[in-house]
């Protein structure tokens, strides 16, 4: 049976390395055998080493089939008692993976939040946000209440603004809001349902269901609202294009590898179809 020695740094050692032998060497030329044969490891002599992978992950996909592979390569390293690489069981478990579950797809999500200028005005503001690409489809700002007529506006607007003048928009395309009265209004939803939009709203009381479009508001209002001047309603008003656009064009985000909306959309759009075989 192969087996490993300790080389310590004897005489016959140094001997050996002044010679210009590996120790190892002389050995297995002592022995007659291979270099390699003289290494072997705990986990091949004591598990069957990685060859017992396949057939372990097997049984415990048949009795849990709908574990992951990372629940999978937990389970399988407290059966193996040794750490065992997510990765390898990534590989192995290609064909028994189960379909992930993300749910129906958020294309558009609409919001609307308050800002409270110096002078104690109130500007309202709704719009309307491309998960996708993050971008600020359209946008309304108003003294008074956000109204279903408003949301239907920017509705319309955030349409035009992506497909064009089209009556419907093509399906499978979801808005999501919560439930505000201007959202769930019964006109706003007939209207959205009309333009080929699937309306869903989130749970109440669960901000964090919509956490695309309060992201936005979080960061408009650190890095647009709060950094400059808000006398009045009017001026707050009239920086709303100029902080909307600036958004879209030149805000970097991390999840677009640093490119604003804007030009990661544009990339999007120019790039070359796969050649055809």
């Amino acid at each position: 049976m192969p087996f490993a020695l300790p080389v310590k740094k004897t005489d016959l050692a140094r001997a050996l390395a002044e010679e210009g032998r590996h120790p190892m060497k002389a050995i297995a030329d002592t022995m007659g055998v291979h270099r390699s044969y003289q290494y072997q490891t705990r986990r091949s002599v004591v598990q069957g080493g990685r060859r017992r992978y396949p057939s372990l992950i097997r049984e415990i996909v048949d009795a849990r089939p709908a574990h992951g592979y990372r629940r999978v390569t937990a389970l399988l390293s407290r059966r193996c008692e040794e750490p065992v690489n997510h990765k390898r069981v990534y590989r192995i478990m290609n064909g028994l993976l189960l379909q992930r579950h993300t749910g129906r797809p958020v294309k558009v999500v609409s919001d609307a939040f308050e800002i409270v200028c110096w002078n104690g005005e109130r500007v309202r503001v709704a719009f309307s946000r491309d998960c996708c690409d993050r971008e600020i489809m359209s946008c309304v700002g108003t003294t008074g209440g956000i109204c279903g007529s408003l949301v239907r506006d920017i509705i319309t607007e955030a349409i035009e603004y992506r497909f064009g003048s089209v009556d419907r928009v093509p399906t499978g395309i979801q808005r999501l809001s919560d439930n505000g009265p201007a959202f769930i209004a019964r006109e706003t939803r007939r209207f959205a349902g009309m333009r080929g939009l699937d309306v869903c709203t989130t749970p109440c009381y669960s901000p964090e269901s919509n956490g695309m479009a309060e992201s936005f508001v979080k960061t408009f209002k650190r890095d647009y609202v709060h950094v400059n001047p808000m006398p009045d309603a009017k001026t707050v008003l009239e920086q709303f294009p100029h902080r909307f656009n600036d958004y879209n064009e030149h805000h970097p985000h991390k999840g677009l590898k640093t490119m604003p909306p804007g030009e990661y959309r544009r990339n999007q759009l120019t790039l070359e179809p796969c050649p055809e075989k």
